[in-house]
């Protein structure tokens, strides 16, 4: 049986490529025809947009899943990308940490809510909006491991040891099995002394969970999203779109030395 996954993709810093990431890894890994729901969790609904759904015109989202027990079949929608669907974000998710916070078993909402689908799904992504609030609660308390995008900039590090501390309390109240599915360096600029610097600095810290693959910038990348399309439909030979398709080799590898040395075991 093919391995089943929750990934929430989460850095409580805005602008380090969670979005993206979320967004092309997913694309690269449905092409393969593996089967992904994505979950975008973030009130901003780049996840929504990206994949050229109209945030402004979605009359069923993961606002009504959380907040209102809507079953989360009913809040699924088809992408361009066959293989591909996501539960879309709405402007309501602003205020769904207020509505949470009086809730019984608030943390939990989307792990129930996703027990009625995860077996449908190769991989289940988590866009996680940019802080460490209950919506991201309820995303690390749902999933398997989380992904952390580190952008190759200064104050790269800064604030990291807050999420690895949420993180871990976590696994001790919430989700005993959280793993760190591996941390992604993005925004790489390999002409830039402070890239490598940050690169090394990353590496030195999480040492072997830290993806081979860098992920650079590149203006095909930033655009992609403004066209509703994922980079490898926008601009495939683009070198952002490249590297997302070299991550999605190096996840998959991954996945499949880790049920290697859990067959031997």
């Amino acid at each position: 049986m093919s391995e089943k996954r929750v990934i929430a993709v989460c850095n409580q810093k805005g602008g380090v490529g969670k979005t993206t990431t979320v967004i092309n890894l997913a694309t690269c890994l449905a092409t393969r025809l593996s089967s992904i729901l994505i979950i975008d969790l973030d009130p901003q609904a780049n996840a929504t947009s990206g994949l050229g759904l109209d945030k402004n015109d979605i009359d069923k989202s993961v606002y009504d899943v959380l907040v209102d027990g809507l079953p989360i079949e009913e809040a699924i929608k088809h992408t361009g990308v066959e293989w591909l669907e996501i539960v879309p974000s709405s402007v309501d998710l602003i205020g769904a940490e207020v509505e949470l916070v009086s809730m019984i078993s608030r943390e939990t909402k989307l792990k129930n809510a996703l027990a009625g689908v995860s077996d449908s799904y190769n991989y289940i992504f988590i866009d996680c909006p940019p802080s460490l609030g209950l919506l991201t609660l309820n995303a690390l308390t749902a999933a398997d491991s989380v992904l952390i995008p580190i952008q190759c900039e200064y104050y790269a590090m800064e604030g990291l040891s807050q999420l690895l501390n949420t993180i871990h309390l976590v696994r001790q109240s919430l989700n005993p099995s959280l793993d760190i599915e591996g941390v992604l360096l993005t925004m790489f600029d390999a002409r830039l002394n402070l890239s490598d610097q940050v690169a090394k600095e990353v590496r030195k810290f999480f040492d072997r969970r830290v993806f081979k693959t860098a992920i650079p910038r590149n203006v095909r990348l930033a655009e992609s999203p403004s066209f509703g399309k994922p980079a490898i439909m926008y601009d495939r030979n683009s070198a952002g779109a490249q590297a997302y398709i070299k991550l999605a080799d190096e996840f998959l590898s991954k996945k499949q030395q880790v049920a290697g040395e859990q067959d031997q075991g």
